[in-house]
C-alpha cells in the first residue's frame, strides 16, 4: 500500500465516517476542513480509485464512493512507516521519547506496565 498523503487521509476519513457516500455528501463532509470544491473532491476520488484506495459503485445514480481499505489497516501502515522513518523501527525508543516529553499519571503508568507485562515477546 502506498503511503497516504494528508489529503488522501482526509478523503478516506470522510468515507470511513460515512460508510459510503455520494459525491455531494463527500464534498459537504470535507468542505469545513478543506474548502475544496466539488471538482477538487471528484478529482481526488477518481485518482484514489485508480490507486485502489476508493471504490465507486456506478450501478446507481448518484454514484456511491467507499474506502477500499479499512481504517485499521491504514493506521497500522502509517504507524509502521513513522516508526521506521523516525525511530529506525524501535518502538522502545518511540515510547521513551514520548515519556520524556509527557510524564504519565500513576494510572497511565499502571496500565502501561500491565500492558508490557502481558505482552508475548
Amino acid at each position: 500500500m502506498p503511503r497516504l498523503s494528508d489529503s488522501e487521509w482526509q478523503v478516506l476519513t470522510a468515507l470511513w465516517d460515512s460508510g459510503g457516500a455520494s459525491l455531494g455528501e463527500v464534498v459537504e463532509a470535507l468542505r469545513p476542513a478543506t474548502g475544496w470544491s466539488r471538482n477538487t473532491v471528484l478529482t481526488y476520488l477518481t485518482r484514489m480509485e485508480k490507486k485502489g484506495l476508493v471504490t465507486i459503485d456506478k450501478e446507481n445514480y448518484p454514484h456511491t464512493y467507499r474506502a477500499a481499505l479499512d481504517r485499521e489497516t491504514c493506521q497500522a501502515q502509517e504507524r509502521q512507516s513513522f516508526l521506521d522513518r523516525v525511530y529506525r523501527g524501535s518502538a522502545g525508543d518511540l515510547v521513551a521519547a514520548f515519556l520524556k516529553e509527557s510524564p504519565l499519571s500513576a494510572e497511565e503508568r499502571d496500565r502501561l506496565k500491565a500492558l508490557l507485562d502481558n505482552m508475548e515477546v
